[in-house]
This record gives C-alpha cells, sequence and structure tokens, in this order.
C-alpha cells in the first residue's frame, strides 16, 4: 500500500470509528510502525484534518472532506462498474444501505477508496461468502459517498446519472 492510501485509510477508519484508535491498533492493521502512524497523523493534521490525539489514541473531530448520500439502482452485474466509477473519479464508498419496509434501515461499511479494494469486494461477492445488500430490495440501494469536495461529489453524481444508476427523485 503506497503512503496515500495508507494515509486515505487511516481517515476513514478514524472517520468511520465511534471509538479512539490507538496508534498500536493502526500499526498494527498496516503492519508498519507506531512512528510511522505518528507521522502520517501528524502529515495528515498539516493538511487540514482535526485529528486529536487522546489517551486512548486518536479521534478524528471534523473532517474537511465532503460527503453525499446516492440512491441509485442497478444489477449485480453492474455492481463493479458502480463501484469503480466512483473510486476512479476521487471518491470513497463509505457504505451501502438498504430501507426495508420491515427491518427498517439495514447497514454495512465498506470503506472503498481504490479500484484493488473493488476487486477484493467482488471476488467476495462472486465467491458466494456474501451476497449484496440491494438484492433484498430490488436492486435499490444507497452509498454514502466522500470526496475531497463538492466538485467531485458532483463529478461522480454526473458520471452515476450518465450510466443510469442514479434514481430519480420521484422513485
Amino acid at each position: 500500500m503506497k503512503v496515500a492510501e495508507r494515509r486515505k485509510a487511516i481517515v476513514n477508519l478514524l472517520l468511520s470509528s465511534k471509538e479512539p484508535i490507538s496508534g498500536g491498533e493502526l500499526a498494527r492493521q498496516f503492519d508498519i510502525s507506531r512512528q510511522i502512524i505518528v507521522q502520517d497523523i501528524t502529515v495528515l493534521k498539516g493538511t487540514g484534518y482535526d485529528i486529536l490525539s487522546t489517551s486512548q489514541g486518536y479521534v478524528l473531530r471534523r473532517s474537511p472532506l465532503a460527503e453525499r448520500v446516492f440512491k441509485v439502482k442497478h444489477t449485480s452485474e453492474q455492481t463493479e462498474d458502480e463501484l469503480t466509477c466512483i473510486v476512479e473519479l476521487g471518491g470513497t464508498v463509505v457504505d451501502v444501505f438498504v430501507w426495508h419496509k420491515v427491518y427498517g434501515k439495514i447497514e454495512a461499511p465498506l470503506n472503498i477508496f481504490s479500484k484493488h479494494q473493488v476487486k477484493q469486494f467482488m471476488e467476495g461477492v462472486r465467491t458466494g461468502k456474501s451476497s449484496e445488500l440491494m438484492a433484498i430490495t430490488g436492486g435499490y440501494h444507497y452509498h454514502t459517498v466522500r470526496a475531497d469536495s463538492e466538485e467531485i461529489l458532483d463529478n461522480i453524481l454526473n458520471e452515476l446519472n450518465n450510466r443510469a444508476y442514479i434514481v430519480p427523485e420521484l422513485e
């Protein structure tokens, strides 16, 4: 994993965690030293991330990233194209969720931000480890997407719309 990818992954972990994450835990997850984690956190703070160092670990208090929820519908065969489209345009697919008529909101974290992670996710689906949440709602589902700017999110929206994945607001 390259340095920029690791730092993006650290941000995604901190954003999705409800609890502080220790430097030791981050070091274990990325198979690097705690000293490198400290350097990464310092660089991230310098680029605008409001990361607080506590005795329990690191907490991201406020993210400079833009975030938007997209309602989409497509077939299972189009999932890889959808996810790849988002990451190639600079987005991170934070999660997927559906609204079930009986159970309510069913959500799963994804944190997919690279083509490699798209391939890993798709391999898990193809090998039968699990099925996609959209299978229980006829293809309808939502993704929370993060990016460095609203402009990137607009580009993602436009491209998903061009591919007919975005669900019209009336539907």
